[in-house]
């Protein structure tokens, strides 16, 4: 079983981070234009007050009617603007020719001169002053500059998609780092469960090699029962090459053979069968299905399908009349099979987690053969395998698809 990310997970990787560049790159974009398009809106509103001022300045009526343009024009900017002469000189004192922009009332002349130099040139690096001219003849005659900045909202559009981006990168990093955690701690579990499923595997034929070892040291002037022993031995050796076999295939790609697919089941449960005793359960196995189904597996992993299944239908009925059927059936193109028990049932909700690696009720499981059942049924054997129908107290069906 392989830990370390492969290209897939190499892939998504960079696939998350286009999307992520996809996403910034358009924010800015549109943030960028929007932000181009009030500039251009609020230049428009400056040289429509230049033009009023131009009007005043050139008209030859004494009378002319200033209301509309401070009613409609001036007063609605929002944004910061001074007016200066043709030489930039200001006339602090004076209202309308300062607007927007904070300050100190209190300071000096000189210093006040200097703020407000040092606020024209600010402004002017990122507007050009619009001139308001006076035409005399030939003549034109620069009356007011007028120097103007960004309102506040156009700053804050400027700067608002770095700080979404911003918010944004530290969600993603601690995303990135607690999905990192989660990887690391779904795969020392994957490990452990993986010592203990093979201690368990290789734990009872073990165990009884060396119950035979002690019957054959008292027993070894009995040929009869020496020959019965050395076949029982034979048996769990079998066994063991068996689950050698099963573990050095998870990781590498399986070799797959045209098999019937009862004969493969019936091999798991007979074995079952034949140890029920010794569980104090009282549970019917009964297999169904027509010899001629043969489907593509490997022998090894799918006979530890099997076993998986079994055993999970075991470990849920917990009354005296157990029963698990498992029926085999073809339809065009697959080979179908369902293990069904008459067990405690699995609850709508944990129906995806008992795949899950770690994942047990037991109160010593460590929920590693589903998993196990649904990598080997699903990446090695290209098929599928899910909890087709259960319900507390009603039992389960699970259902393995394979191609034919």
């Amino acid at each position: 079983m392989r830990m370390r990310g492969g290209p897939a997970s190499v892939n998504i990787k960079i696939i998350l981070l286009l999307v992520a560049l996809l996403i910034g790159g358009s924010t800015l974009y549109y943030t960028h234009n929007l932000v181009n398009k009030l500039q251009a809106k609020e230049k428009q509103t400056v040289q429509l007050y230049a033009k009023g001022l131009e009007y005043l300045a050139n008209s030859s009526s004494e009378n002319t009617d200033i209301t509309f343009l401070f009613e409609n024009i001036v007063r609605p900017i929002d944004f910061p603007l001074i007016l200066t002469d043709a030489n930039n000189n200001i006339n602090s004192v004076s209202s309308t020719e300062i607007r927007n922009i904070k300050y100190d009332t209190t300071l000096s002349e000189a210093k006040l001169r200097k703020f407000f130099s040092h606020k024209i040139q600010e402004m002017d690096l990122v507007n050009d002053p619009i001139l308001v001219k006076y035409v005399a003849g030939a003549d034109t005659i620069i009356l007011t500059k007028i120097h103007y900045g960004d309102s506040v909202l156009v700053d804050q559009l400027r700067y608002y998609p770095f700080i979404q981006l911003f918010i944004a990168a530290i969600f993603i990093l601690i995303g990135y780092i607690s999905f990192s955690q989660i990887k690391r701690t779904e795969q020392s579990n994957i490990w452990v469960g993986m010592a203990k499923e093979t201690a368990h595997q290789f734990g009872t034929p073990i165990s009884s090699l060396m119950g035979w070892v002690e019957l054959l040291k008292l027993n070894y002037n009995d040929p009869d029962k020496v020959a019965d022993m050395a076949e029982e031995i034979e048996n769990d050796i079998e066994r063991l090459n068996k689950i050698t076999a099963r573990f050095s295939k998870i990781g590498s790609k399986p070799e797959l053979k045209q098999l019937v697919v009862i004969d493969e089941v019936n091999k798991v449960a007979d074995y079952f069968k034949r140890r029920l005793p010794q569980t104090g359960k009282s549970v019917e196995i009964t297999v169904e299905g027509d010899s001629q189904i043969t489907a593509k597996i490997n022998s090894e992993l799918f006979d530890w399908v099997i076993e998986n299944l079994i055993k999970n239908a075991l470990d849920a009925i917990d009354h005296p009349a157990g029963r698990i059927d498992i029926r085999i059936k073809k339809n065009a193109s697959n080979v179908e099979l369902e293990c069904s028990d008459n067990g405690k049932g699995i609850e709508m909700k944990r129906r995806k987690d008992v795949f899950r690696p770690g994942y047990s009720t037991k109160r010593r499981g460590w929920g590693l053969g589903l998993s196990l059942s649904k990598r080997i049924i699903e990446e090695y054997h290209k098929g599928k395998i899910y909890v087709k129908s259960s319900a507390p107290g009603a039992g389960t069906v699970f259902k393995v698809i394979l191609k034919s």
